[in-house]
Parts: structure tokens; sequence; C-alpha cells
């Protein structure tokens, strides 16, 4: 019987870490089977600024995800934001020695090979190369280049850059919490993975992902990769600016935001007000829900501002380049109130809320469904396409109260066996050896896979 394929994603974000695990069930649906959620410390704007806060929170969320699944994770799909991101186009090509040969897999590797070699800027390292048009012999505009003859194969990438510090930050809190690191991805194309359809891709889309920490575009026109970029601001600051405006602890602002804030100031009214218990016995402080959204505007508009010039860096106002199905709006601060209403308002683009339920199996729990989520559906989607086994059944010690799950073997030291049928706890305990990867999965392990074992190299040879 064939095995089946377990897929890990972890997203570390700056408000949350979230660990799922995850299959696809007969009708090609993802299947979760268990989900992790922390609370995100040590993380900052996307980046990881003290390791052992984080390294606590991943053990936390990879703990309770595999509580609630019954599965031992043993690697897991990582995605990787923050403010260092960038991307920049390129073009490149590779002159083939036998132009009568069909082109294969292998000279579409060659070129992607040759770009990861660009010289970039110092403590700069290249995460993703995505091919876009491919150009044979100057015929251009060749969107599937394998089968086709040409001695000359040459194309334009869409190549994302990160800071070769954070990344590898992020690679040894993974190996200390106690697994291996199988893959790296950019956020906003996880999320774009779980969100999108492919008639919004062809038809050009941008995809808004509102973190805590970082707000994340992807831009896609014809089915390909446009644009990508991060902006460091989030949810976070929309807290800190209610914290700072209202007077009030960042607990209490961040409540107020998510149960009575409105991205539309005109909607309430102004004798509408909340009443937050005061500090130690103080008199409760009265707060204008009118005065709160006005704060919440004020931050959004500035967060939208932002985001809609990346859109017209990419050139939406050129005809042939314009974003014909609008945007996409997802993550933790797409759930603000009226804020589908404001983004419409400032861009002028057509604007829908996404939601990651498209790819999920229909008995899905609705908490999943929530744009909360979308990154780490896309990091679970990304996991599959690795074809490795991400996570092990775990052996269960079943009571007649409960069943109990164990990350690792537990032992009891005075052990009264009365029956002769019943199973050592040892053994009870043990877990499924792990197999060696097959030749074929190797195979078809995406590309960036050299650059994750050079930061497994890297920190194995750390000091």
């Amino acid at each position: 019987m064939e095995k089946e394929n377990i897929a890990v994603g972890l997203d570390i974000g700056t408000t949350k870490i979230v660990a799922m695990i995850g299959k696809k069930n007969e009708y090609g649906k993802l299947e979760i089977l268990g989900v992790g959620k922390s609370k995100s410390l040590g993380v900052a704007r996307g980046v990881v600024n003290n390791i052992t806060q984080t390294i606590q929170s991943i053990q936390q969320a990879i703990l309770e995800a595999e509580n609630n699944s019954g599965y031992k994770i043993k690697d897991v799909v990582v995605g990787i934001a923050g403010q260092h991101i960038r991307s920049i186009q390129h073009s490149d090509y590779i002159s083939r020695s036998n132009p009568e040969e069909v082109i294969g897999g292998s000279d579409i590797d060659l070129l992607i090979n040759q770009v990861h070699k660009l010289a970039m800027l110092p403590g700069e390292e290249i995460i993703h190369v995505l091919p876009q048009e491919f150009k044979i012999d100057g015929q251009s505009d060749v969107k599937e280049p394998i089968g086709m003859y040409g001695g000359r194969l040459e194309s334009s990438f869409h190549v994302v850059v990160g800071q070769a510090s954070s990344i590898r930050n992020v690679g040894r809190c993974i190996q200390s919490s106690g697994i291996e690191l199988s893959g790296l991805t950019l956020e906003p194309l996880a999320s774009s993975d779980a969100v999108l359809s492919q008639e919004e891709k062809e038809a050009g889309v941008a995809l808004i992902d509102i973190g805590g920490g970082t707000t994340d575009l992807a831009i896609f026109k014809d089915g390909i990769i446009r644009h990508t970029a991060v902006i460091p601001f989030g949810g976070n600051v929309i807290t800190d600016d209610i914290k700072e405006g209202c007077s009030i602890i960042e607990k209490q602002a961040e409540l107020l935001k998510v149960k009575f804030g409105s991205a539309w100031p005109g909607e309430n009214k102004d004798n509408e007000i909340v009443s937050i218990p005061g500090l130690r016995g103080r008199e409760p402080k009265e707060i204008s829900l009118k005065n709160l959204s006005k704060i919440i505007n004020a931050r959004v508009v500035e967060i939208i501002e932002q985001v809609f010039t990346e859109v017209r860096a990419y050139g939406h106002e050129d005809p042939r380049k314009k974003l014909i199905a609008g945007i996409v709006l997802t993550g933790g601060g797409a759930q603000l109130k009226h804020i589908k209403q404001l983004v419409e308002y400032i861009t002028g683009m057509d604007t829908r809320i996404g939601y990651p339920n498209e790819h999920l199996a229909g008995n899905s729990d609705e908490e999943i469904s929530s744009p909360l989520y979308a990154t780490a559906v896309g990091l679970v989607m990304n996991s599959i396409e690795n074809k490795t086994q991400s996570a092990v059944k775990m052996q269960a010690a079943v009571t007649p109260e409960k069943v109990t799950y164990f990350r690792e073997p537990i032992v009891e030291e005075k052990v009264e066996i009365k029956e002769e049928a019943y199973v050592q706890p040892e053994r009870v305990l043990q877990v499924e050896p792990i197999k060696e990867e097959s030749t074929e999965n190797k195979i078809r392990r995406s590309f960036f896979d050299k650059y994750v074992d050079k930061i497994k190299d890297f920190l194995d040879n750390a000091e």
C-alpha cells in the first residue's frame, strides 16, 4: 500500500505561529489533520529578533499540532517574509550544444541555476527564481518550452531576494526546535496558492495579505507572478495607534480593534460609546467608537496607499498590464470591518476577501477557512508538492479515559504487568521508523532545495 503524503507547513508570523498538518483526500482537496497555534514571541515585522523565544513558540505550536493530529512532525515548509525581502526582474539565456535535441527539464534547471549565481548585494541571498515567459531562438511568448526545439533558450525571471542572516536565523530556530527544514516559500506566494483561482491569476490580480507585522503583496497577470513586495506595516501598528490615541493598554486596544473596530469612520454615530475597565481600581474609561474608527481609518489608509504605490510601480495603469480581477485581501487584517469598501474607495479596483476554503475538504473546521490561516494552508499545499513525508503516525497509549499521544517514547520506571496479553509500554509508544526518501522523490524536490541544504550546512558547521 502506498504511503500517504503527509505535509506540514509552519507560518512564523509576528503575532502568531501556526503549525498545520494536512494531506490530499481522494478528491484532490486538502484535508487538515491538525493545527497548532501559539503566540509569537521574538518576531518583529516578520523577522526573528529573539531566537530563544521563537524556538519556544515554535515548539508549542508543533506540540499542539502533533497532539491534535496524532502525527509526529519530522520536517516543515516555512514561510519567509519581512521588510528585507525585495524582488528584481532579470533576463538570462543558455546556448544549447545540440539544437536538434528536444528541450527538457534539465535545460530549464540549467537556466535557473545560472540565475542563482547572480551577484547580489553584500549579505543578500536569492530565495526564489521564478521563470516568466520564455524565448526560443527569438520566438517570444513561449509559455511551455519543454518538448520544443532550439539552440538559444532565453527567459525573463522574477527573482526574490532576502537577507541571508534573517533566513539563517529562521533555519536555526527550526533546527533547534528538533525538526528539519524541507523548504522555504515567500509568504505572499503561499497565501496566493491558498486563496486565488487560476482564472484570477490569468485575468490579473493583486493579493494583499495584511498580517500582524507586515503587509505582503503578490501581483499575477497571465497566470504568471509579476511583482512581489513586503511593506513593514500591519495590524500591530493599528493596535499601537489605538493604544496611544485612547491611552489604554495593548491587550484592551487589540480587543477594541477586533470587536468594535471599523475602517470606515462615517459608520458610527457620535453617541456610540464603549466603556473599558480602569486599571487597578481606577475609574472605567469611555471611548467613542467614532474616534476609534477614525484612528483605525487613518492607519489603514496609509497601509493601502503604500501597497497601491507598489501596484502602480508594477504598471497597473498600462492597459496591457491592467489587473482585471482587482484586489484580493487576506490575512488577519482582512477581517477588519468595512476594509473591503475602503480599499475599493482608495484604489478604484474591485475587491474581495480571500478565504482559503477553495482547496480545503468540505468537512474542514470553519476556523481554518478564515483569512487568518491563508498562509499556513498555502504552505501545506507547497509541502504536498514537494512530495515529502513530513509527518509519521504516532502509536497511541490507550487508557479507558482518553487516548494520549507522546512526542518521545516515554518509559515508566516501575511497570507491573499482571496479564500476559498486555504489551510492554515501551513498545506501544515506539514511533514508526523513517524510511529513506526514494530516488523519484529526490528528483521531484523543488529547485530551491539546494538552497535549503546550503542553510543546513551553514548551521551544522557553525560554532
